[in-house]
């Protein structure tokens, strides 16, 4: 596939209504940093964290409907979109699914959320998943989209998976080869990377796009994502391999029945590894399954969060 970034942002459709009823918030950090994030709705908390090279926008087709039951706060994680880009560190460890998700706990303790559900997508779930580890009290529900535990994929993934999902061995390679190859044409990457899946580019709304795109071009971003998988080969499995057990906060996975997971994997005999409370099935759609079938996974994340 060789893209035209151009000619896939002005095909893509508009999305009317795009996050109406939300407001923006960044909300400072005790270490110094900020969060961006968009808050919609009343009712319980429901946290929703995007993947990678994505931002909260991914959640627009999502968020307001689920904001009329709940109190629905969108994120850029740490490292991505609007929020802070911490220095980069010899270990990985700024870009650790732990210190991201540290990140999501001071911003929800400043938002006055002492408990909350979390819907998430690729990288947000895996930092959703240690965030449930370390802090089962505080994580009521869990729901994920279309990944099965880190460790577990790095580990039993074979040559087909490797294929499906080069960039994750490509982006764990030693600065700065994959970041100066990414930034010589980073719209162009992010088009190869998101849009050769099995729904192609259909899944993107001109804003989102857009954001997504001018968020990626930042140079800061490139490589924070970058360190995102480096401390997932690393630090992140060092995490895993400390736990005492299972996580027994409620598991809801998802995944796309034409998707890399559903492919290689047995999703969720690997997740009752690492949880003790999964339920969950394979769905309609790829990878990107908020934004390509978003009334199937409200259908189910209704179910599941009430």
């Amino acid at each position: 596939m060789n893209p035209d970034p151009a000619a896939i942002l002005a095909a893509a459709p508009n999305a009317p209504g795009f996050f109406d009823g939300f407001k923006s918030r960044v909300i400072a950090l005790p270490h110094g940093g900020h969060a961006f994030a968009r808050i919609g709705g009343s009712g319980p908390p429901l946290l929703l964290l995007h993947g990678y090279p994505q931002t909260s926008a991914m959640w627009h087709r999502i968020a307001p409907a689920l904001a009329r039951d709940h109190t629905v706060i969108c994120p850029d994680l740490r490292g991505y979109g609007a929020s802070w880009k911490p220095e980069v560190t010899p270990d990985h460890a700024a870009m650790s699914k732990r210190a991201m998700a540290d990140d999501l706990l001071a911003m929800m303790d400043a938002l006055g959320h002492d408990s909350f559900a979390i819907g998430a997508h690729d990288r947000g779930a895996r930092v959703a998943h240690r965030l449930a580890a370390d802090h089962p009290a505080r994580v009521m529900r869990l729901a994920t989209l279309d990944i099965a535990p880190t460790r577990e994929m790095y580990a039993e993934g074979g040559p087909g998976f490797a294929a499906a999902y080069w960039h994750w061995f490509w982006l764990i390679q030693p600065a700065p080869l994959p970041e100066r190859l990414i930034g010589a044409d980073p719209d162009w990457y992010w088009c190869r990377k998101c849009c050769s899946g099995s729904a192609g580019a259909a899944p993107f709304a001109r804003p989102a796009l857009e954001e997504y795109l001018t968020a990626f071009r930042n140079p800061a971003m490139i490589s924070a994502s970058c360190e995102d998988y480096r401390a997932a080969w690393t630090i992140d499995i060092a995490h895993d391999d400390a736990e005492t057990g299972p996580i027994k906060t409620p598991l809801l996975a998802l995944w796309g029945k034409d998707g890399a997971i559903d492919a290689h994997f047995d999703a969720l005999a690997l997740w009752r590894r690492r949880a003790s409370d999964v339920t969950g099935q394979a769905i309609p759609g790829g990878h990107y399954l908020a934004e390509e079938t978003p009334e199937v996974v409200l259908d189910h994340w209704r179910d599941f969060f009430g």
